[in-house]
């Protein structure tokens, strides 16, 4: 009985340095692993800040008259995103593009009824979507387009009174939960990228 006695007494003795043992091993792959995330996890992420676009989200931008005749009205430049006219349309980059490459075609008139383009002006516009279609398709080589145009406020066009399609490359698995939820998407280009772009395939045409 003396010797059982002894052998509880000891055997918590004996247990101890397996429980530091294995906490030094804890504490050691801890450390080893906040080392590998220090050095792998800056590089496998990229943050884009879009300070500007909470404004547009917001709605805190108002524009004073129609930005598109603003623009219909100056030579193609970076200051008004316009980057191609034809004699009765125009392509304008989109200030806030869902994905890049996001632009704009639309006539030189100031006019928000299809119905009310005269029969040059129609075509000229289809033509010019055209041309656009091959732009982006060059530049971006995308797996589809989106080409829509939302006639009328109930029908969501932001600008109403001034017709435009929305062109947008896209790829496949582009659209995730981030701007789904949180109303924002991250582009991996910026507009002075873009406008360089189709500046450059537009003069050639």
């Amino acid at each position: 009985m003396a010797k059982k006695k002894a052998l509880k007494k000891s055997s918590p003795k004996k247990a101890a340095p397996k429980k530091s043992v294995q906490k030094k091993i804890s504490s050691s792959a801890e450390k080893a692993a906040i080392c590998i995330n220090q050095n792998v996890w800056p590089m496998e992420r990229d943050v884009l800040f879009r300070p500007d676009r909470m404004k547009y989200v917001r709605k805190l931008i108002k524009p004073e008259g129609c930005v598109f005749c603003n623009a219909a009205k100056h030579e193609a430049s970076f200051d008004t995103l316009c980057v191609y006219k034809s004699k009765h349309s125009m392509v304008v980059l989109n200030k806030f593009p869902y994905n890049s490459g996001h632009v704009l075609v639309l006539p030189l008139r100031h006019c928000g009824d299809l119905l009310k383009l005269s029969d040059a002006e129609y075509t000229d516009v289809q033509n010019t979507i055209r041309h656009t279609m091959a732009a982006i398709n060059s530049i971006y080589e995308p797996g589809g387009i989106n080409l829509g145009l939302n006639h009328g406020a109930v029908a969501g066009a932001g600008i109403p009174e001034h017709l435009h399609y929305h062109m947008i490359p896209r790829w496949a698995g582009d659209l995730n939960f981030f701007p789904l939820i949180a109303e924002t998407k991250v582009l991996v280009e910026s507009l002075e990228q873009t406008y360089e772009k189709f500046l450059e395939y537009f003069k050639k045409i």
